[in-house]
């Protein structure tokens, strides 16, 4: 597992789906984004995420974008898929189905909804872990799951199974961060999963992020994290704050909807999203253009 490690560190890209305005899967304009990520010197990409609108894609999109993504990238860049969900059973089946040929390594998600206890997550990533074929990242977003994965069960599915890498946390809450880094098994990644504490989480010994900015502004947002792994944190903190602001607007309505519109504004692919996803209010959207326009 050591190679893929090394792999991880840096920043991966959690890819949008491009979408025509009936609603299909635009291919072409997701080579463009690809092409524009690999360009921009991000480490990795994590196909089917939740910028990825994996939610409402049906199995055989699901296929399609990540056979597409694998060949688009043709071994330049690793990638990541992301096979996560409250249904642990339909999990393990994705994971035994084989279609997973090309990817580097799995981005599961914390089952959300069900809100399980701490030892039912622990339980599902045990299942998840055994039955993957390829190494497993953890992901906690307790804003979009309704429930927190704590830093004591993170660390005992870390040191219980070597195939589970990493960990993409979003909780911001800094302690639990904290914890984890402090006492995590050697090589076991702390991923932010939150693009505007990225700095400070790498201040605090993390290992790089899963980023939805960086497919807007892939070449400046990784660079600032290679200065953090480098410690150069003073140079790293110029290119945070340059980007601070975008960042912020990118959210302000909802994810993926902002950077979607920053790469519309980049003529990389149209805006649109599928349903009950809704486009940014128009006050924002001329915001996002007027900073991207600024930012270039």
């Amino acid at each position: 597992m050591a190679a893929i490690h090394s792999k991880l560190k840096g920043t991966g890209v959690a890819v949008v789906t491009p979408l025509k305005k009936d609603g299909s899967l635009d291919l072409a304009s997701f080579s463009k984004v690809i092409e524009h990520i690999v360009r921009g010197k991000c480490e990795y990409l994590v196909v089917l995420g939740t910028t990825g609108e994996s939610v409402t894609l049906s199995k055989q999109e699901k296929e399609t974008v990540f056979r597409h993504a694998v060949e688009v990238v043709n071994k330049r860049v690793p990638v990541v898929i992301g096979i996560g969900g409250n249904n642990t059973a339909e999990i393990v089946h994705q994971l035994e189905t084989g279609w997973l040929v090309g990817a580097d390594a799995v981005l599961s998600v914390s089952p959300y909804y069900n809100k399980p206890s701490q030892r039912g997550i622990y339980e599902h990533y045990r299942v998840v872990a055994e039955a993957s074929p390829l190494p497993v990242i953890l992901y906690n977003v307790p804003g979009r799951t309704s429930s927190n994965m704590t830093a004591d069960t993170t660390l005992k599915l870390a040191h219980d199974f070597k195939n589970i890498v990493a960990m993409k946390e979003a909780s911001g809450n800094f302690e639990q961060i904290m914890t984890i880094i402090n006492h995590r098994p050697k090589d076991f990644l702390l991923i932010s999963g939150d693009d505007l504490i990225t700095l400070p989480i790498m201040a605090c010994g993390g290992d790089g992020v899963i980023s939805v900015l960086a497919n807007a502004c892939p070449r400046d947002f990784s660079q600032m994290v290679r200065l953090c792994l480098a410690g150069k944190f003073s140079e790293a903190r110029k290119l945070h704050y340059k980007l601070m602001r975008l960042t912020q607007l990118l959210f302000a309505d909802g994810s993926p909807g902002g950077v979607k519109i920053a790469l519309e504004a980049l003529k990389l692919c149209q805006a649109n999203l599928r349903q009950p996803l809704w486009p940014v209010n128009d006050e924002l959207k001329k915001q996002i253009v007027a900073e991207m326009k600024k930012l270039r």
